[in-house]
């Protein structure tokens, strides 16, 4: 899979599931789980031992998956990870070298960002989106609003506290998709392996972001029915 159809998914699916549990035993039964739940997306976190060596299994024997690799903090890391396999990296801060190095490896890089100052320059420095981190906390929905509003150009994903009861709100104000980590991989449905917990929550996050994508093109819809046209608003003025 290249950068581009990489980027392409992550529009599509419009969800990134954050894994960061305990041992590879977890991140192979919260995969298995995120999957049967129609979301081919993970991002191992590199704070779980033996993160390298999961993200190359999954590379050898689930080519229907993208494996991203997350927190990560400097191009040594990266370079370990894309030679196991991961095809995009995320931060929860702004390393240029990071975005460099990516860009030099073909690789999607999806960065963190919180102040209009940091979401341009991460932006201008080449990353192919920006995630607003820890977002719930600043403002949430209405923060990305705000965001994106100023910065239409700049495709954001909410990451940071999106749950259930936000999720939708988060892609009606401009997100083009949204991280989501606990509140979609709740640690006790890992303990006592409830895969079938973990399956209706992806389904039901995927849910979100639909009806929330269905009520965007709607107003985009009936917007362009009612704008009068060029002609028509000077004969009103």
């Amino acid at each position: 899979m290249n950068k581009d159809e990489v980027c392409g998914l992550i529009k599509d699916i419009g969800i990134i599931p954050a894994i960061k549990v305990a041992s590879v035993e977890d991140a192979h039964f919260a995969t298995d789980a995120i999957c049967h739940g129609g979301i081919p997306i993970v991002e191992i976190n590199m704070a779980m031992p033996g993160a390298v060596g999961f993200i190359a299994h999954l590379a050898r024997y689930h080519h229907k998956v993208l494996i991203g690799a997350g927190t990560v903090l400097d191009t040594e890391t990266a370079r370990q990870c894309v030679d196991a396999g991961a095809r995009f990296l995320t931060s929860p801060g702004f390393e240029l070298e990071l975005v460099e190095f990516a860009a030099k490896e073909s690789l999607a890089v999806l960065p963190g960002a919180l102040t209009p100052t940091e979401v341009i320059k991460a932006w201008k420095a080449g990353s192919d989106f920006i995630k607003v981190f820890p977002c719930a906390q600043v403002g949430g929905e209405r923060y990305i609003k705000a965001l994106t509003t100023a910065l239409p150009q700049v495709p954001l994903i909410a990451a940071g506290g999106v749950n259930q009861q936000t999720a939708a709100n988060f892609i009606l104000s401009g997100a083009v998709a949204i991280g989501v980590g606990a509140e979609l991989i709740p640690p006790e449905a890992i303990k006592r392996r409830q895969s079938k917990r973990i399956r209706e929550l992806a389904l039901r996050f995927t849910g979100f972001v639909k009806q929330a994508r269905d009520l965007l093109e709607a107003g985009k819809k009936t917007a362009a029915t009612q704008e009068p046209s060029a002609v028509e608003a000077c004969e009103r003025r």
